[in-house]
């Protein structure tokens, strides 16, 4: 670990290829991470299988390009658009059962659809780690930092795609009925909004977006079964850190984490790179909960 510090220290340049490769990666952790920010904003749900929704996705970019020998990036919207199906009739079979329960219940309930999704990737795909080919190269910037070109598609990706849901929600009425809902159900009901059909829509919107990021993971990482709890823990991460409904907060904090992983990976070592993640989960608990109690009052 010291060993790893003074080389930090004495290579600037590593510095720099550790901050990029972070900022890089840190873009695909922002899409996932909006996506259950909407769900637990809209609908007050905390999503436990957000990670395996990425993971489900990889693995149909991966499946596709091996059956049908198209490039993954191609593939990405027939994967988004099976991603929201899958969404959304996740919704009409277990969520929409649980949305006015308690907060045991839809953890209990997403837990239980993220275990049998990766019994079933398991079983259809077996435990070995698996990826998509992207044909992309690595480039070497400056002599010393090297920049893969899947990476910088990806991050190129990830801020169309976040444009294109800004401008949705912005624009269009079914963003305009998914903003009311979050803000006042009640309300949004009594002015003839279908929150129903909105919380549907929201649910298979998310599962769409894990869709796009568990494409661009299947190139530029593996995917496995069992490997959608660390993506979990990362977007509940960038969702504590940011807040409810703040996309600007949730791109930086993505962006941070990405570079914090990175650092802390070569820090602690590739075998301790979680530990990172987990470490900063614990650090933003412990911070939000030092902010609720500065902000109690004394009811007199």
């Amino acid at each position: 670990m010291l060993g790893n510090l003074q080389l930090l220290i004495a290579a600037p340049a590593l510095n720099v290829q550790l901050l990029l490769d972070g900022i890089l990666i840190g873009a695909v952790f922002a899409l996932s991470a909006y996506g259950l920010a909407l769900v637990w904003g809209v609908m007050n749900v905390k999503n436990l299988a957000q990670g395996d929704f990425v993971i489900f996705g990889g693995y149909l970019a991966w499946w596709l390009q091996k059956t049908f020998g198209i490039h993954p990036i191609f593939m990405m919207p027939v994967v988004m658009a099976l991603l929201f199906i899958f969404g959304w009739i996740m919704y009409v079979l277990i969520i929409r059962w649980v949305i006015d329960r308690d907060l045991f219940t839809s953890l209990l309930a997403t837990f239980g659809i993220a275990f049998v999704l990766q019994q079933l990737l398991n079983l259809a795909f077996g435990p070995e780690i698996q990826t998509a080919n992207s044909g992309m190269q690595t480039r070497t910037l400056f002599s010393t930092v090297s920049v893969a070109e899947i990476k910088v598609v990806s991050f190129i990706l990830c801020c169309i795609l976040a444009a294109l849901i800004v401008a949705f929600m912005k624009r269009s009425r079914m963003g305009q009925a998914i903003r009311a809902t979050a803000q006042d159900p009640r309300a949004a009901r009594i002015m003839g909004i279908d929150t129903e059909r909105v919380y549907a829509f929201t649910y298979a919107l998310n599962a769409a977006i894990c869709g796009a990021a568990g494409v661009l993971i299947a190139m530029i990482w593996v995917i496995q079964p069992f490997y959608g709890i660390t993506h979990s823990i990362r977007s509940f991460v960038i969702v504590t850190a940011a807040g409810l409904g703040n996309l600007p907060g949730v791109i930086v904090s993505a962006l941070g984490l990405g570079v914090i992983e990175q650092f802390g990976g070569f820090v602690l070592g590739a075998e301790f790179q979680q530990v990172a993640v987990v470490g900063m989960l614990l650090i933003v608990l412990i911070w939000r909960q030092h902010q609720m109690r500065k902000l109690r009052q004394v009811v007199q």
